[in-house]
């Protein structure tokens, strides 16, 4: 009898449907997202930290104004800005809780969370929930691609996705293939994996290698694309994969076939993409005996001594 597919498995392969649902209720959360012309802050602990990165870029790639990406722990409070977006599955993690409460009166927040009853609610101005994508599972796959499709969907219905950005429509269908294709076999057999991007597919790539090294143990890197040429190609070789989310830079292919690594560049939305990594710290967990579900060390939500 076949072993029943992960929890974190199931979780991610109901990504597409999230999205939509997100896309679709965006609009009832106008109040809370970020105006044109605002400066905003995106903040959020691990994976949401990266989420919070590719929001940032994609919005000032947008033209929509300025907006700077923080880890909870690291946020610059004298800095002034019009809205601060804090990203937390769990609404209890200690350093975006502390940041909020340091926050206010002074700026308006908003919290994207997946439990309504959590302490966020009562932290931050506005509260978006998304508990319909939340997981049981301590890794995080549906919750953030959620969160991050329902900013960028606010972006889209102002007209302000730059061009070669996929539709929240298209990239949902992107999704449904990342959900089913087989996933390339060079990297399901890879000794090491390293992630790229451009952009706001840059902080995709961070997430897709704290993927890997959260579910699977494994040896794995991310560099902005244009910065894998200034040293990191060095680890690339026979055996290693170089995974490019989104646009792939010119001459970037015959660099890595040079020195003998294989490349994996399919042209997928990138979030949709990040899918395809999600699935593959799956099988690399399990093919080493791990479970992806539960991963060494980690807790479903930080929570600091006192916090």
């Amino acid at each position: 009898m076949a072993a029943e597919p992960s929890r974190t498995a199931a979780e991610l392969a109901c990504q597409p449907s999230c999205w939509r649902r997100a896309a679709d209720e965006a609009a009832s959360f106008a109040d809370a997202l970020p105006r044109s012309g605002e400066r905003v802050a995106v903040t959020g602990c691990g994976t949401s930290w990266f989420m919070a990165q590719s929001y940032a870029a994609l919005r000032e790639a947008t033209g929509d104004g300025e907006t700077d990406a923080f880890a909870a722990s690291e946020f610059p409070v004298g800095r002034t800005y019009d809205r601060v977006i804090a990203i937390t599955r769990s609404g209890t993690t200690t350093e975006v809780l502390d940041l909020l409460a340091r926050l206010r009166g002074a700026t308006a927040t908003v919290a994207l969370t997946a439990d309504p009853e959590s302490a966020v609610s009562n932290a931050a101005n506005h509260t978006v929930v998304l508990d319909y994508a939340d997981e049981e599972s301590v890794v995080q796959t549906r919750f953030a691609t959620t969160a991050l499709m329902l900013l960028r969907t606010g972006l889209e219905a102002r007209g302000a996705l730059p061009a070669g950005v996929k539709s929240a429509a298209e990239a949902a269908v992107d999704a449904e293939l990342a959900v089913t294709q087989p996933l390339p076999e060079v990297a399901l057999g890879a000794e090491q994996w390293t992630f790229l991007g451009r952009g706001w597919a840059y902080g995709l790539a961070l997430e897709a290698a704290l993927k890997m090294r959260e579910a699977a143990g494994a040896w794995t890197e991310a560099y902005p694309a244009m910065e894998y040429r200034h040293g990191p190609i060095s680890i690339t070789g026979p055996g290693r994969v170089a995974w490019v989310f989104g646009t792939l830079p010119e001459g970037l292919a015959a660099d890595i076939d040079r020195v003998g690594g294989a490349l994996v560049a399919d042209g997928l939305d990138p979030v949709a993409d990040l899918i395809r990594a999600q699935r593959l710290a799956v099988a690399v967990a399990e093919g080493r005996g791990l479970d992806p579900d539960r991963p060494r060390g980690l807790t479903r939500s930080v929570i600091l001594p006192g916090g």
